[in-house]
């Protein structure tokens, strides 16, 4: 796990301790699409997001970037899918050879959300799996067929 958590990193996650009494265990200020994503304390994300989001537009507000959150998870593939919610994931599969990790989605329709404009909901699962499980490799797929 590569996790230098910076001073700015550090005064985000008091930020949003003091906001939203939620507990982020990482940060990461993604300057490519001008973001900050957080890593939730398992069972905080609730707390961390707030009634109808109102959370994370207060965190917006004051810190001027869109905020993305992310909850923490006990094992690889539930963090897998706690990167891509709020979309159905089928399975997760390991390709043999190269270790890339597949996801695969219950809906066409949901191909474009899992990718993101720009590539950016890719590039954020690639970022957290490399910090929290040293892997960065990953594909989308559909169920029943490649996209």
């Amino acid at each position: 796990m590569d996790r230098n958590i910076g001073f700015k990193e550090r005064r985000y996650i008091e930020e949003l301790r003091i906001l939203t009494k939620s507990t982020a265990i990482d940060c990461i200020i993604d300057e490519r699409f001008e973001r900050i994503i957080y890593v939730i304390k398992k069972g905080d994300m609730g707390l961390a997001i707030g009634k109808k989001g109102e959370n994370i537009r207060r965190m917006q507000n004051v810190l001027g970037k869109r905020i993305e959150m992310v909850e923490s998870a006990d094992n690889e593939e539930e963090f897998i899918r706690n990167i891509f919610k709020p979309i159905q994931i089928s399975r997760i599969f390991y390709e043999d050879v190269s270790g890339t990790i597949h996801v695969v989605l219950e809906r066409k329709s949901d191909l474009g959300m899992s990718i993101g404009k720009g590539g950016c909901n890719v590039e954020k699962a690639k970022i957290l799996l490399k910090r929290f499980h040293c892997r960065d490799d990953i594909g989308i797929t559909i169920e029943g067929g490649t996209e």
